[in-house]
């Protein structure tokens, strides 16, 4: 990919309707090259657990990235254009029973991070499978300005936010957060890494979800030493919001045969899709930056037949070549909430080594003991959607768990079986009490 040079528009999809959420729009500028972010320090510290509650992350300013050249968007989108059904594809495979909605964009961008530490075998791999030919350092270029220029308006916002918290005491590299910091505008935090820990990531979460998405994590596992999670909230008005008039009550028959109860909202709209196996249509919401896609399979077309026959560039191009013409549309009203591990989809995509033990290959991320080894433990994704007469509403959550073979960050003493104690004067270290404790006393138990 040559250095970028000039801009132009373009659109992405983001997810939706059996697959596709809205498409994206490019805000273009002349600018001749992407600069990295000035290096401000954003990074804050987590208190010990007996301090007072340490504040939620002020965010890193914005990143400070050109958009698009012209000659690289042409390969650029259809690139993500490819993760994006890949990853939804392989999704529904796994989850041919029940709803299923992913952000393929929210993955990339906690891989992308993820990436940044890795090298050699596990680099070459993350780099196949997110950049399909880019290199790590020209996907941080790409992504950045993508990100950057992802429109977002009063009555139609999409919302992005990167953090990176890591275990107190692991020598994370300064390189790896700057670059994380520049490229992704990564909110950077130590953590004790104890139940207060994961209670600020979830708080993290909720808040930039705009609380469609509570939490991503339960409990932290004892050898996590890091995780890189990415946010995207999105919340749009229709363009023509939906009149009562226009609802209507008939049945939804569901892919398992049976007949169910739904309100379809009915409107007349401008672009008809049709792939030559499905039909559709695009509907906008304020102000056209973000649309609504929706593809419904032909009759005698199974719906996952259909999915695992979609490609990145087909589904670009069903798009681009939308028919001027009116379509009347029902669409129903719905709203569900979706996760997932993608461990064994990653894994099969391409980039075993990153979850190995033994051949992950993170040392450019931070420093372990010798005999240790980092990798990645979960990738964990949650998603959240509610489409009604108003508009649409979408959050999605990506984290990617890293983890360390041994923890020799400190040391720790769980008092949970028999133990000797004492009481000691402290400056001759003589012991004033001395005993064991070898089961707990009736007394003692919670109550």
């Amino acid at each position: 990919m040559s250095t970028p040079t000039c801009v132009r528009k373009s659109r992405l999809i983001l997810a939706g309707i059996l697959f596709i959420l809205s498409v994206c729009g490019l805000a273009a500028c002349n600018k001749e090259a992407l600069e990295p972010m000035p290096d401000t320090d954003s990074t804050q510290a987590v208190d010990s657990p007996a301090a007072t509650p340490t504040p939620t992350p002020t965010p890193t300013p914005a990143i400070q990235a050109e958009p698009l050249p012209a000659d690289a968007t042409a390969d650029f989108i259809p690139l993500v254009a490819t993760f994006t059904t890949d990853v939804f594809s392989r999704d529904f495979l796994e989850n041919s029973q029940k709803n299923s909605l992913v952000s393929p964009l929210s993955v990339h961008l906690a891989l992308s991070m993820t990436a940044n530490g890795a090298d050699n075998e596990t680099l070459s791999q993350m780099e196949a499978v997110l950049g399909q030919g880019l290199t790590i350092d020209q996907l941080n270029e790409y992504m950045s300005a993508f990100i950057h220029n992802l429109p977002s308006h009063e009555g139609s916002t999409l919302n992005i936010a990167n953090s990176i918290w890591y275990r107190d005491g692991f020598a994370v590299y300064d390189e790896f957060l700057q670059t994380n910091r520049t490229y992704y505008g990564a909110d950077i935090r130590s953590s004790a890494f104890d139940a207060r820990g994961a209670d600020e990531i979830n708080a993290w979460v909720e808040e930039k979800t705009e609380g469609m998405i509570d939490k991503i994590i339960e409990e932290i596992p004892g050898l996590a030493i890091m995780y890189l999670i990415n946010a995207i909230a999105f919340d749009a008005e229709w363009d023509t919001p939906y009149e009562e008039n226009k609802l209507s009550e008939r049945p939804f028959h569901a892919a398992s045969g049976k007949e169910q109860d739904a309100w379809f909202m009915n409107s007349e709209e401008d672009n008809f899709l049709d792939d030559g196996r499905a039909t559709g249509f695009i509907k906008p919401y304020k102000d056209g930056a973000y649309s609504f896609v929706a593809l419904l399979p032909n009759e005698g077309v199974d719906i996952g037949d259909y999915i695992a026959g979609l490609d990145g560039e087909g589904l670009i191009n069903t798009l681009n070549n939308s028919r001027q013409t009116p379509v009347m549309a029902s669409l129903p009203k719905f709203s569900f909430t979706f996760d997932m591990t993608m461990n064994d989809m990653l894994t099969a995509m391409g980039m075993p080594d990153a979850f190995s033990p033994n051949s992950a290959d993170f040392s450019r991320l931070g420093s372990v003991a010798d005999g240790d080894n980092i990798y990645i433990n979960r990738v964990l994704h949650k998603t959240f959607v509610d489409v009604d007469e108003k508009g649409t509403r979408a959050a999605a959550v990506t984290g990617v768990e890293m983890q360390v073979t041994s923890v020799r960050l400190m040391d720790y003493v769980i008092l949970d079986r028999p133990f000797v104690f004492c009481i000691i004067e402290s400056d001759s270290k003589l012991p004033i009490f001395i005993g064991a404790l070898l089961e707990m006393p009736a007394w003692s138990k919670a109550p």
